[in-house]
């Protein structure tokens, strides 16, 4: 028996593995995230320049640029945005400009303290304009108590930056508001390629389990092993291959950033301040390679679980579209995952959230979720993955008795019909 379930692992593994459309598939993928790891580069190459500053030319007509200067600095990225002044015409400035520069013209106002005009080429984008009014106003207030005659110290003190000081009196809270960058903007990215192989894998266990029944081919294959061999064999060669894949994804990561630094520095490497997210990491201790394993075990157990419901509905079908229809609940059920995962710092303290960690299909997306966030500690992600291995061998137990049943049936009636009449005469 150990021979057969073997071979027909094998077999399912290597009709995946040697097809054409997963080489093809790899290829695209590759090439894909070489491009999206250099986009600057790529622009650059064109003519474009996806890191070019903005260059901001000031008129100052109201003895104020120094400040302004200053202001904007304080605002804004140096790394973004250049300053200088000029003093040629503006008619002139105007036929001059280009489509990276801003004029912006500083005049006095008696009333007003400070006004100003901006001229571009073509609309500015909210976020440059957001920096420049705020610099602005900070230069008017300043201007303001200039010529209200405040003393240069007091008036020093108004303008400087609030100090703060941060007090949290639970030891397990964190004051590193890079968390918020990593939950709104990394985070939701690390786990959409997870998202996306657990869709694939539903996919491609009831899709192979359809196709051999509308072929007939399953009644030669049953005949000759057992339903029981069948699932297994058909979930292990799955969870195999999207395992391969998600270290195929992880090298041709690898593969894109040395191309990136070979070319001079990632753009979208850049997108991300890693230093910031190993300042997070790094404050679990030696927690994180305790949560790391912990991790990649509720991945592939979660892998297997809905390898094994895939497989158990797609017994049931008759056609592709059977199977469609019985996938719906599993696919509503990953994205809740996903989408809770991604929401889940609003959250902070629910009870709610704490008990969905818990739960088969949806704990390998937010149990991680709430450790990085500092809501549940390790023993709560143990304890996700002794449910989780619980509900697999319950799944398992009575699942293969719905397997059984259908693996073989081609009767007409509805599928839900079929499923719920399998679960009340086999459990």
């Amino acid at each position: 028996m150990n021979k057969k379930f073997w071979y027909l692992t094998k077999l399912s593994f290597n009709k995946k593995v040697k097809s054409k459309w997963f080489i093809i598939t790899n290829i695209i993928l590759l090439v894909a995230i070489v491009i999206l790891f250099n986009i600057s580069a790529i622009i650059e190459f064109f003519g474009g320049d996806f890191d070019a500053k903005t260059n901001i030319i000031v008129v100052d007509n109201a003895n104020a640029y120094e400040i302004f200067a200053s202001n904007l600095t304080n605002f804004a990225d140096n790394e973004d945005y250049s300053i200088s002044k000029s003093n040629e015409d503006i008619e002139t400035l105007k036929n001059n400009l280009a489509s990276a520069e801003l004029l912006i013209v500083l005049n006095s106002s008696p009333t007003e303290y400070l006004t100003s005009e901006l001229i571009s080429l073509d609309k500015v984008d909210n976020l440059t304009y957001q920096i420049i009014l705020q610099a602005l106003n900070s230069t008017k207030s300043t201007i303001g108590m200039i010529a209200s005659d405040i003393d240069p110290e007091v008036l020093a003190n108004i303008s400087a930056s609030i100090t703060v000081e941060r007090t949290i009196i639970n030891d397990s809270a964190t004051t590193d508001e890079n968390m918020d960058m990593i939950m709104s903007s990394v985070f939701p990215t690390l786990i959409l390629p997870f998202f996306m192989l657990i869709i694939f894998l539903v996919q491609m266990v009831g899709g192979e389990v359809c196709e051999e029944k509308t072929t007939r081919s399953m009644e030669i294959i049953i005949s000759n092993v057992s339903p029981k061999v069948h699932l297994l064999s058909k979930v292990l060669a799955s969870n195999i291959f999207v395992i391969l894949q998600s270290i195929l994804l992880i090298l041709y990561c690898v593969i894109a950033y040395v191309v990136s630094i070979a070319l001079g520095g990632a753009s979208l490497s850049s997108t991300f301040d890693f230093a910031s997210i190993f300042s997070v990491f790094g404050q679990m201790g030696n927690t994180i390679f305790l949560v790391i394993p912990v991790t990649i075990i509720l991945i592939i157990l979660s892998f297997l679980s809905y390898a094994i419901v895939a497989g158990i509905l797609a017994s049931m079908t008759v056609n592709i579209e059977d199977f469609n229809q019985l996938q719906t609940p599993i696919m509503l059920l990953s994205i809740a995952g996903y989408y809770l995962a991604v929401m889940a710092a609003m959250f902070d303290g629910s009870i709610f959230i704490r008990i969905i960690s818990y739960i088969p299909f949806l704990s390998v997306f937010i149990s991680p979720t709430l450790f990085v966030l500092g809501q549940i500690t390790i023993f709560d992600m143990l304890l996700s993955v002794l449910i989780l291995i619980l509900f697999i061998f319950i799944l398992l137990k009575f699942g293969l008795k719905v397997y059984k049943s259908g693996i073989l049936n081609y009767f007409s009636d509805k599928v839900w019909s079929r499923l719920f009449k399998a679960f009340r005469t086999k459990n």
